[in-house]
């Protein structure tokens, strides 16, 4: 027993250099996953098993609710005041079908424990209201007895958007036609109209009922005192008694003996008049380490490349735009998988069901390509031994692989949270089997699949009158509720959400913020941490080297400057980077390529990027060709690259034509789930001939163009071929390329020479830089779509009329975000979020919203936001969160190869060290008249800014904001 704890498992797990604790807590029955190694990245995370019984959201909105103030830190958004000034690597909520979890990352240790004490607090101790209930899940609006009732809350307008993308529809259909007798036969995220049946007592007994150290999962992870863990657990957890929590047990769900067929509909413009289609299987528990891993590999054997056979199968047979379904989804009791087509026309449904059954039998009976087997074997033991998590903390991934077994019980079975984290016995056990020649895939395949009756067909249909009628029916309803009400009542509900609104914008009290553990500016570092770079030659061509460990892995990349494209060409750049890689060269097809890269490397890919040059009107452009290898890997992933780039095929109509379907299809998804981020590239592309580049290679302007381009290949490939060759001779050159190597200094001995033989083998060519013409957009313009929320954007170049930011404008942004923005567009206007974007590069400011119920009462919340910076009090106590919270961001915490490609980028875009330097110091240096000075700064974008919005085209209509209006989708 260790401070009230009993270890019920101690395990070392090499592969991930970890030995893992697995504790009982004597008192309340809490588990505890307490993971040991020397991770300075320390994630630490409280769960709770939370099945909803209904699609009320009530999981989903008290994620959002404990986070708004508790007994130890009575103020409104602890969440938020940790936000301003924290040294978080992450620092969030989420609620999934079954479970809801909240954790915290850090590479500070002081930080570390400040984070855990107000969430342990806030989770176990939250200040619930019906008014918390109100501002986070859902209340009434009325400003006049006149006028029509409205439903306002944040998490009623995030599914609001939620429900307006048909990828999201399609994956809560899919989830919910496999389960319809178990919690995930229902929506845990809330469904907009069932939302407004959830009352306070519900709300306050679901806390009750699942948020108790009896129902919790805490979980460590990192370089931190394994003793401290469970004493301030034990603190914590010891003011409990033991609870029967078997209600929030997660059943399992009973298998069909025949399968089932689901049509439903999504919002839809008149322009669409193509559906999505899936066919899905429940499989099997999770639970299985070998079962689990066998699946992730058959996964990738199916549709894990462009040239799997069941990928190739459904986008060759032309029935559809693109791959649709999740694939394996194994992060619940049971997993499942999911494969279809998006941008199907619904008659055709029947044909893409007959592909995939008849894809599958084949591979049954005539056996899989045994080089699809090793591609796909390579290419999931690359991505476990690499552990690769990109902006997310290693340790987070780990606890969600951990909660997928240890968060279900039976009667007598404890859920075990190491059964999936070790992967070298199920990793050799299936490589093993291949090796004698079982058929372990296709045995998988007969049985999972062809022979499983607990199978769905979901078709997803447009509805060009779904968003009206919607609307419409949340009208009646209203209706209905306001006529019901008297005068007495209807002021009431006036009166409630004028104190609601005057709730929300009083401030804190100064001794309820001063109670919010953080660090002190003097605590922080004073200087940046430097990148490790070396500017070499390799070829004849400049090489930045980053002498960094990464585990035995090679990262290379190859910049090819795309400045020598003009006008008509660079749009082009996306989809002639996945030409290159997705295409077959001359000795390879496309199949034969792609299992090529598959079977020797972690992956090759193309990735376009511009970005403004600092202090000059000039763009950093380049088609990155980027790599990863294990060094025994290196020299065939060198050869990989030079046929690319050398000999790949550009004149197959077929193939090309399927990239830029799929392209097109998947910038029209991203329209409504990344909405914000289209309205933010839209808005810099006015600032700077960078972000100009960038929105022409990836924004909205770029889907208009991919669109026009489907139609040129019928019409006109022969010219569609001769543009992507002529890209190639411009473009691909030994005399314009940069090379950058993030790897140790033994492995680049080895990679070094590779490189210079890719750069031998290329031409090469006299390109000018090209001339370019200014994007003409609107100043003022509404781009529709079919949703149920807006996305509001404001955003002005401030070079042009005078204006240099500097590093103190990180500063002033991290309180206009997480306080003015926060408080008026999200917590009082219902908007899911709201962000202000500095852009020091360019000298650009932009204001967006995301998820958002409102147009011109966001705009106007943009322009008071001069008002703001004048009269708010900046106390010692805010400028140094703002300050802190500031250098957390600029501190982000980087894996290797991030860091590598991060120095290149700088390099480029001309941010030495001296000038990061110089930002880290005017950030630290941030006075009250800086957040005064900057309100000039915010009236620019008041008076002179330029207004984009992507939403409802009729709401905009009404909305009276003088927009130029096109349909966009």
């Amino acid at each position: 027993m260790s401070h009230g704890f009993t270890k019920i498992k101690e395990e070392e797990i090499k592969e991930l250099a970890s030995v893992a604790h697995v504790y009982r807590h004597d008192k309340t029955g809490a588990r505890v996953l307490s993971v040991v190694n020397d991770d300075e990245n320390k994630v630490f995370g409280i769960s709770f098993r939370t099945p909803p019984e209904d699609s009320t959201g009530v999981a989903h909105i008290l994620e959002h609710s404990v986070l708004c103030g508790s007994d130890k830190y009575p103020v409104k958004e602890p969440f938020v005041e940790l936000l301003k000034g924290s040294l978080q690597t992450f620092l969030n909520a989420l609620t999934f079908p079954d479970k809801t979890c909240y954790p915290v990352a850090s590479a500070n240790t002081q930080d570390f424990y400040n984070l855990i004490d107000v969430y342990l607090d806030a989770v176990f101790h939250p200040r619930l209201t019906p008014d918390t209930l109100k501002q986070e899940g859902w209340h009434y609006e009325l400003e006049g007895k006149d006028k029509p009732i409205t439903y306002k809350g944040v998490v009623y307008n995030e599914m609001k958007g939620a429900y307006s993308s048909p990828d999201s529809l399609l994956y809560e259909h899919t989830q919910q036609s496999l389960f319809p007798d178990t919690t995930y036969g229902i929506d845990s995220g809330g469904d907009p109209s069932v939302i407004p049946d959830l009352t306070f007592d519900q709300f306050m007994a679901f806390h009750r009922d699942h948020y108790h150290p009896s129902n919790a999962y805490a979980y460590f992870y990192g370089d931190d005192d394994p003793e401290k863990r469970l004493e301030i657990l034990d603190k914590v957890f010891s003011e409990y008694e033991k609870i029967d929590v078997a209600k929030s047990q997660v059943p399992l769900q009973e298998r069909f003996t025949e399968a089932r067929q689901v049509r439903k509909g999504y919002p839809a413009s008149e322009r669409l008049a193509k559906g999505m289609f899936t066919v899905n299987w429940l499989l099997a528990e999770t639970s299985d380490a070998n079962l689990n891993l066998a699946l992730h590999v058959l996964e990738h054997i199916l549709i894990g490349l462009p040239s799997s056979p069941l990928k190739k199968a459904l986008t060759d047979s032309g029935l559809g735009d693109d791959l649709a379904g999740v694939g394996l989804e194994a992060d619940m009791r049971q997993m499942f998988f999911s494969v279809g087509l998006k941008g199907i026309h619904p008659s055709n449904a029947i044909k893409a069901e007959s592909v995939i059954f008849h894809t599958i039998k084949e591979l049954v009976d005539n056996g899989i390509d045994a080089e699809d087997i090793e591609a796909a074997i390579n290419s999931v033991e690359f991505g476990l031994r690499e552990n690769n998590t990109g902006s997310y903390p290693r340790g987070l991934s780990l606890m969600f692989q951990a909660l997928s077994t240890w968060l279900y019980d039976d009667t007598d079975v404890e859920g075990d949270p190491l059964a999936l984290l070790p992967f070298e016995e199920p990793l050799n056990n299936i490589k093993g089997w291949v090796a004698n020649g079982d058929k372990i895939f296709e045995e998988l395949l007969a049985r999972l699949f062809l022979h499983n009756p607990h199978r769905t067909t979901v078709l997803l249909e447009p509805d060009h009158k779904m968003s009206m009628n919607l609307a419409k029916r949340e009208a009646s309803r209203l209706k209905k509720v306001k006529d019901s009400l008297n005068d007495d009542q209807l002021q009431k509900i006036m009166d409630d959400a004028k104190r609601l609104a005057e709730q929300q914008a009083a401030p804190d009290a100064p001794e309820a913020l001063a109670s919010i553990p953080r660090l002190a500016v003097e605590d922080l570092p004073r200087e940046n941490r430097i990148i490790p770079t070396e500017k070499r030659e390799v070829g004849g061509a400049p090489l930045l080297y980053h002498d960094l460990a990464t585990n035995g892995i090679a990262y290379v990349d190859l910049g090819f400057d795309l400045s020598v494209l003009p006008d008509e060409l660079l749009p082009y750049a996306g989809v002639f980077g996945r030409a290159l890689t997705e295409s077959g060269t001359d000795k390879h097809d496309f199949v034969g390529l792609s299992q090529w890269i598959a079977r020797t490397s972690g992956g090759i890919w193309a990735q376009p990027y511009a970005a403004p040059v600092r202090d000059s009107k000039e763009a950093a452009s380049r088609l990155f060709v980027r790599a990863k290898a294990t060094g025994e890997k290196i020299a065939e992933t060198s050869a990989i690259i030079t046929e690319i780039l050398t000999s790949a095929k550009l004149d197959n109509k077929e193939r090309f034509g399927r990239i830029v379907a799929e392209s097109r299809a998947r910038a029209e998804q991203r329209l409504v789930p990344a909405g914000h981020q289209v309205v933010a590239t839209r808005l810099r592309a006015r600032t700077h001939r960078g972000h100009a580049m960038e929105e022409i290679m990836s924004g909205l302007t770029n889907l208009e163009f991919l669109r026009n381009l489907e139609q040129r290949i019928e019409d006109d490939f022969r010219g569609v071929a001769k543009d992507l060759e002529r890209i190639r001779t411009l473009l691909i050159s030994s005399n314009r390329v940069i090379c950058n190597a993030t790897m140790d200094e033994e492995l680049f001995a080895q990679v070094e020479p590779e490189i210079a033989s890719i750069i031998s083998a290329l031409p090469q060519t006299d390109a000018e830089t090209a001339t370019y013409n200014a994007l003409d957009l609107p100043r003022r313009e509404g781009l529709g779509i079919p949703a149920q929320v807006n996305y509001v954007g404001k955003g002005v170049g401030l070079a042009q009329h005078g204006v240099t930011l500097n590093g103190s404008a990180q500063v002033i942004n991290k309180l206009i975000r997480t306080g003015y923005l926060w408080e008026k567009v999200r917590v009082q206007g219902g908007a899911y979020g709201a962000f202000c974007i500095v852009d020091r590069m360019a000298n650009g400011l932009s204001m967006v919203s995301y998820r958002d119920p409102n147009l011109a009462a966001t705009v106007k919340a943009f322009d008071a936001t001069a008002d703001y910076l004048e009269k708010v009090d900046i106390n010692k106590d805010e400028l140094e969160k703002s300050i802190i919270g500031a250098i957390g961001e600029i501190d982000t915490y980087q894996l290797p190869d991030a860091k590598g490609f991060t120095a290149l980028v700088r390099h480029l875009t001309n941010q030495d060290d001296d000038f990061l330097q110089t930002l880290r110091e005017e950030a630290l240096a941030t006075t009250e008249a800086d957040f005064r000075a900057f309100a000039d700064v915010i009236r620019v974008n008041t008076e002179h800014g330029d207004i984009c919005v992507l939403g409802d085209e009729a709401a905009m209509e009404n909305a009276d904001m003088d927009l130029e209006i096109k349909q966009v989708l």
